[in-house]
């Protein structure tokens, strides 16, 4: 495998083609990139809702209307939909069970490393509580599975496409997020591209090496 070719070939689809789908298999390796994605502190303050069907799309593209229309064929085109979201609140129950896992995971050759571990966590988390800005740090580790999931698609010639453009309001209101805890941060359709994807012939252009790089 080529990962720079990846990088370097890989682009935002803009139309996708909705009679071709993603077998069982690679959707099952989409999830695992989702779920062993790194987060801060291993917080995983997530949740990845996965729409696959024609209904469940549907219930997706009631965000993409009005000022978002111009998303509204990529997300009932494309094979699956990932709403990925972050919690509205890191609670200390969250983190506990997260520690707890961790334990059953094998992690921890002792109680005191366990406890070492949950009150190194505690610090960074009780920083960002009095920062105020713990949501903010939630939904950065929410964009660095994003990241991963898209690199990953691209490993398994999977077209991808990140969609910021939608009603958050209107997506947590129909899918009852915020009575769960949760927050709608960002989209990904996934699938394969339409013979007229205007995207797919165009050249990638990024800034020059010379100006995003620093060497010390």
């Amino acid at each position: 495998m080529n990962i720079t070719q990846i990088a370097t070939t890989r682009y935002t689809t803009k139309a996708y083609d909705p009679h071709k789908r993603i077998g069982a298999a690679q959707m099952e390796q989409i999830q695992t990139l989702l779920r062993f994605a790194p987060s801060s502190i291993n917080s995983q303050p997530w949740h990845f809702i996965i729409a696959g069907s024609e209904a469940g799309k549907a219930r997706i593209a009631q965000a993409t209307t009005g000022p978002y229309s111009a998303n509204d064929a990529k997300v009932r085109n494309c094979s699956h939909v990932v709403v990925l979201c972050a919690r509205t609140e890191l609670t200390d129950a969250h983190l506990a069970h997260v520690l707890d896992q961790e334990e059953k995971d094998g992690r921890f050759k002792s109680a005191e490393a366990k406890a070492g571990t949950g009150k190194g966590r505690m610090f960074y988390v009780n920083l960002h509580r009095d920062r105020q800005d713990t949501q903010h740090w939630m939904e950065k580790q929410v964009y660095i599975a994003l990241g991963t999931l898209l690199l990953g698609a691209g490993v398994l010639e999977i077209d991808a496409t990140p969609i910021e453009g939608f009603d958050r309001a209107i997506l947590d209101r129909e899918l009852g997020l915020r009575e769960q805890g949760l927050t709608s941060v960002v989209l990904v359709a996934l699938g394969y591209r339409s013979a007229d994807d205007p995207n797919a012939a165009l050249p990638k252009s990024r800034l020059p090496a010379d100006e995003v790089f620093t060497f010390l």
